[in-house]
């Protein structure tokens, strides 16, 4: 099985961002089904490629499932801002279930 990777692509100073962030990374993200490890990456650090950045500048912040070795992408719907960590975790759940 390919390892999963929740990608968070934000921005310093975005509150929307930093509250996603920290819910994120307060949740068992490895107790979901698959399990995830969770990546953050700034939308502005000069790593990330013009594309990328140019596709998600002004809509972080912005979620995506990713199987690295097998080069697959989910981009994930928008997230509720109010959705609290125990609603975001079934949240989630819900939507990798349909992802393998």
């Amino acid at each position: 099985m390919s390892q999963k990777v929740l990608t968070l692509y934000s921005r310093q100073g975005c509150c929307l961002c930093e509250g996603l962030e920290s819910r994120l990374k307060s949740l068992p993200l490895h107790n979901l089904r698959p399990p995830l490890v969770l990546r953050v990456i700034d939308i502005d650090s000069s790593d990330v490629p013009k594309e990328v950045r140019d596709r998600y500048d002004s809509e972080v912040p912005v979620l995506l499932v990713e199987a690295i070795d097998i080069n697959e992408r989910v981009e994930l719907p928008r997230v509720s801002p109010r959705l609290n960590k125990e609603g975001l975790f079934k949240w989630l759940q819900k939507l990798l279930a349909n992802f393998r």
